[in-house]
C-alpha cells in the first residue's frame, strides 16, 4: 500500500553560486518535463559540448563499435576512450549514461568521464542503450547488462584489468548502474569492483518527503519524475510487478555487492531514496560512501562545472575511484 507523503516542509535553499546558474538554466528550460517534450528534448543541443570537442587537443583516443544486444535485440553502439598512452592492465569504466530513461545518448556525461581516462589512465567503455517510452522496461537495464558482459568478456583486448571493472552513471545511468549491478550478483555475471552511483534514480514510487519538495521548480522536479517512470514502466509503475533492477530502491538483499560510491543533492528530488539506499547497504553489512551535496539541485556539477560545490563533487568521485582502483 502507498504511502501519501504531503509536502509540509519547504526544501533546503540552493547553494548561491549554483542559485544563480539554476536561474540561468530556468530560461531555458521549463522545470517540468511532460511527455510531449520528450521528441524536441532528444533533437536539442542544449548544454550539450560535441565529443569532438571535449577530446580537442587531449590525447585521447575515441573508438566506436557495434556489439551484441541482449537475445533478441538489435546491436548497440558503444564508445571507448583511452589515453593515447594507455598502459595495458589498468582500470575499466563501464558507463550507464543519464536522461531519466527517456532521453540522452553515450557522450551525455563525457565532461566527467573523459577526465576520467587521463586522470586515472582508465578505459571507459560507454554504451548507448534503448530509451524509453519507445522501449520499456526491460530494455533499457538488459542493454546495460549486456553491454557490461560484453565490457568484461574482452577486458584484455580492451587494455582493462578486469578485477578492476567499475560500473558508473548519473541519474537514470545511475538507477540502471545500480540494476545492473544487482543483476550481475544474481546471474553471477561478471565481477566488480564497485559501483559509482552519481545521484541515482532508483524509486519509481516518487513517495518521499524530498521528491514532494522539489516540485514545479529546479532541474528534474516531481513531475519530470513521473514522466519519466511512466514511460519506463507504464501502467506497471507502482505495482508489485516492478523488477528491483528496474527500480533498485525496492529490493530488499542487498548483500553481495561491489563498495558504492553514492552521492546526491540536498535539494532533489532523489535526495532521500539515495541516503535509503545507502543506509541500507550499511544496514547490512556492505561497503557504501554517500555524499550529500548542501544546496545542489539535480545534476548541479554538469550544469555548473566551475561551481565551488561542482568542483568538489567531481573531486570526491575521483578520489573514490582511484582509491578504490589504486589508480
Amino acid at each position: 500500500m502507498e504511502v501519501a507523503v504531503t509536502n509540509t516542509h519547504p526544501a533546503p535553499p540552493f547553494d548561491v553560486e549554483l542559485a544563480a546558474v539554476l536561474a540561468a538554466v530556468g530560461e531555458m528550460l521549463p522545470p517540468t518535463l511532460t511527455p510531449e517534450m520528450i521528441g524536441p528534448m532528444r533533437q536539442g543541443t542544449l548544454l550539450a559540448t560535441p565529443i569532438d570537442e571535449l577530446i580537442s587537443d587531449r590525447p585521447i583516443r575515441h573508438e566506436e563499435r557495434s556489439i551484441p544486444g541482449p537475445e533478441g535485440a538489435p546491436d548497440m553502439t558503444v564508445s571507448i576512450f583511452s589515453r593515447t598512452d594507455h598502459s595495458p592492465g589498468g582500470p575499466g569504466i563501464f558507463h550507464t549514461h543519464g536522461g531519466g530513461m527517456i532521453i540522452g545518448d553515450r557522450f551525455t556525461g563525457a565532461e566527467e568521464y573523459l577526465n576520467w581516462v587521463m586522470d586515472l589512465d582508465a578505459v571507459v567503455v560507454s554504451l548507448d542503450y534503448r530509451l524509453a517510452p519507445e522501449n520499456p522496461d526491460p530494455a533499457p537495464v538488459d542493454d546495460c547488462y549486456a553491454g557490461l558482459v560484453w565490457t568484461a568478456a574482452h577486458a584484455e583486448e580492451l587494455g582493462i584489468d578486469p578485477a578492476r571493472l567499475v560500473i558508473g552513471g548519473a541519474s537514470a545511468g545511475g538507477g540502471l548502474a545500480a540494476g545492473v549491478t544487482l543483476k550481475a550478483r544474481d546471474l553471477g555475471g561478471p565481477a566488480l569492483a564497485g559501483q559509482l552511483l552519481i545521484y541515482p534514480m532508483l524509486d519509481d514510487r516518487n513517495q518521499t518527503v524530498s521528491s514532494h519538495q522539489v516540485d514545479g521548480f529546479g532541474v528534474w522536479d516531481r513531475g519530470s519524475n513521473d514522466t519519466g517512470w511512466d514511460a519506463l514502466l507504464g501502467d506497471r509503475r507502482k505495482t508489485d510487478a516492478v523488477s528491483i533492477y528496474a527500480a533498485p530502491a525496492r529490493a530488499t538483499d542487498l548483500t553481495n555487492l561491489p563498495p558504492a560510491f553514492i552521492d546526491v543533492a540536498s535539494a532533489e528530488v532523489f535526495r532521500d531514496e539515495d541516503v535509503a539506499y545507502a543506509t541500507r547497504i550499511w544496514e547490512q553489512g556492505g561497503v557504501a560512501e554517500l555524499h550529500v551535496w548542501p544546496g545542489g539541485f539535480h545534476g548541479f556539477d554538469a550544469m555548473a562545472p566551475q561551481a565551488a560545490l561542482s568542483l568538489r563533487a567531481r573531486a570526491a568521485r575521483l578520489d573514490w575511484l582511484r582509491r578504490l582502483l589504486g589508480a
